[in-house]
């Protein structure tokens, strides 16, 4: 391992643009064997093809086993749908693009890649290779997949109506935000609300919601699902007996307080539309999605003064934390070239094809090196912090580093089960706790189907 790293630091020295100069199949996952035949392998996934291909292409200038690769565009709206009905015919791809909340559901569709084996790479080496976040691809069967992008939750925050209330930069702390709750927030003198603070208590309009309450649990010490003593999934939301932390609770206590009426922290509620789109018309202060989406931000409203900032934190946290999403190359079952697909899985997650995605892309690499090379330059484009996290760095890429997962037994049931129980909260048909509570349960019956 000390020679790989010396020929990390080699790669990180020559980075800086999206010219690949001689891809390097690491000894960490390929080996020496490979060959220079791979023969076809074709990659679904729901990036957009001519980018995907313009580095693909690229990158085969240098590295010939990439001229075999096809890449075939798919919707992502019915890119889960697509692959189940595909692999079940026998008619899929060899590689498939996954996100690690699905990896647990869509195990079944894929061909782990043992630790010890064709990719030579240990689970610590996984680790210390890839983000926290990335974690969830690692199965007790072996690797679900090679991660290469990941997409981290921020804040995004409106300058003009910031400077309108006195505020210069957005919380670094989730304290902070009371204060300005009461001068952002724009009512008419009946009271409703004409500009919001930030979208939290309500879910159906609120985009990303799930994992906005993710980010809350995690970051005053819970779980969402743990592992037992056996290695056994288990839900992890309800507070076990000997546990002294609430914090489920406590994070949905908070979340929901900005949806009532009653508490000084209103600013949101259910009658606006989705929050994304809000925060585009230059109605709301602070919106909180993924990295990606600034993009689609600015198409909407061009005209739109705003930046990027870190999550808020709990002040005094041991470290920082937010949520991400992560994109891996996925080998299916039904492969009829599986070497050649792990040779060309293992060749677009390192480093060079891994920066060259991220950049390609706008979203972060999913590997530590990548992303540390980044950090290290002095003049990276992208929003500065201006709160001390991430300060003179691009957010963006520093997010990354401090993005976390949990195990997601099945996105969309759990997207469900997080709906019901703010929902029931908000409604005022349940306690917090005993919506927590109910919430573990469904969770559990999740789990054990």
């Amino acid at each position: 391992m000390r020679s790989l790293s010396i020929f990390q630091i080699t790669l990180l020295a020559v980075f800086g643009s999206l010219a690949v100069v001689g891809v390097v199949v690491f000894a960490l996952f390929v080996g020496s064997g490979g060959g220079n035949i791979v023969g076809p392998v074709t990659i679904w996934g729901p990036f957009d093809a001519t980018t995907f291909k313009n580095v693909i292409a690229q990158a085969s200038e240098s590295e010939s086993r990439l001229t075999q690769v096809t890449y075939v565009q798919k919707d992502a709206a019915t890119y889960e749908a697509e692959i189940t009905n595909a692999l079940a015919s026998g008619d899929g791809p060899d590689i498939f693009i996954l996100r690690q909340d699905y990896a647990l559901r869509d195990s079944g569709k894929i061909m782990s890649t043992p630790y010890s084996g064709p990719t030579g790479i240990s689970q610590s080496q996984f680790e210390n290779t890839f983000v926290e976040a990335a974690n969830p691809y690692l199965s007790y069967a072996g690797i679900l997949g090679l991660p290469f992008l990941t997409d981290p939750l921020v804040l995004y925050w409106n300058r003009d109506l910031l400077s309108s209330g006195g505020y210069s930069q957005p919380p670094r702390y989730w304290d902070q935000l009371g204060d300005m709750v009461q001068k952002l927030t724009r009512r008419n003198d009946a009271g409703t609300i004409l500009k919001a603070t930030i979208p939290f208590g309500s879910f159906a309009n609120v985009d990303n919601a799930k994992d906005i309450l993710s980010v809350l649990i995690l970051q005053a010490g819970g779980d969402i699902t743990r592992e037992d003593k056996t290695g056994r999934l288990v839900p992890a939301l309800s507070a076990r007996t000997g546990d002294t932390s609430q914090a489920a609770e406590s994070a949905v206590r908070f979340y929901t307080e900005f949806a009532d009426p009653s508490k000084a922290n209103y600013s949101w509620n259910g009658s606006f539309p989705h929050s994304q789109a809000t925060f585009a018309a230059g109605d709301l202060a602070f919106y909180v999605g993924f990295a990606s989406e600034k993009s689609a931000i600015a198409k909407t409203n061009p005209n739109l003064n705003f930046d990027v900032a870190p999550m808020p934190q709990i002040r005094g946290a041991d470290r920082a934390t937010t949520v991400a999403h992560v994109y891996a190359f996925a080998l299916t079952r039904t492969s009829g070239n599986p070497q050649g697909a792990l040779t060309i899985a293992s060749l677009l997650s390192a480093t060079d094809l891994s920066q060259a995605l991220s950049e390609a892309f706008a979203i972060p690499s999913a590997r530590r090196d990548v992303l540390s090379a980044y950090q290290s330059q002095s003049n990276v484009a992208g929003g500065l912090a201006g709160t001390g996290l991430c300060e003179g760095q691009n957010v963006s890429i520093c997010s990354a580093t401090f993005s976390r997962a949990w195990a997601d037994p099945d996105p969309d049931k759990t997207n469900d089960i997080f709906r019901d129980m703010i929902n029931g909260v908000t409604s005022g048909s349940i306690a917090p706790t005993e919506a927590v509570q109910r919430a573990d349960k469904e969770l559990g019956q999740t789990i054990g189907q």
